[in-house]
């Protein structure tokens, strides 16, 4: 029996779920990224924070931010390069219950 999926802590939902070419030639395929993938991509590339630190903010280990970050990665450089659209939605989740009264840029990190 597999070990259960830890749930990711998300502090700040996208205010936009949907990205897409405009033009001419665009296939009509879809990427799909979780919203864990969309927090690791802010708190690493966005807010500039370590590994180390994005895996403490949610609240998962190191590697796991590492394997998380890189599919996203891998997934928005297809959407660049192949014309793709790219809908965020879905991953296992537990959102901030702080999230409304914190700064985004360290919520989860000031709790100390």
């Amino acid at each position: 029996m597999p070990r259960p999926k830890k749930c990711r802590r998300v502090c700040s939902l996208p205010v936009c779920r949907e990205f897409g070419p405009r033009g001419i030639g665009c296939a009509g395929e879809v990427v799909t990224i979780g919203l864990d993938e969309y927090e690791a991509i802010r708190l690493i590339d966005f807010v500039g924070l370590q590994q180390e630190q994005a895996a403490a903010q949610m609240g998962v280990a190191r590697t796991t931010v590492q394997a998380i970050y890189n599919a996203a990665r891998r997934k928005i450089a297809d959407c660049l390069v192949s014309g793709k659209a790219l809908h965020i939605e879905g991953g296992d989740i537990a959102v901030c219950e702080k999230r409304a009264s914190c700064s985004r840029r360290s919520c989860c990190a000031r709790r100390q």
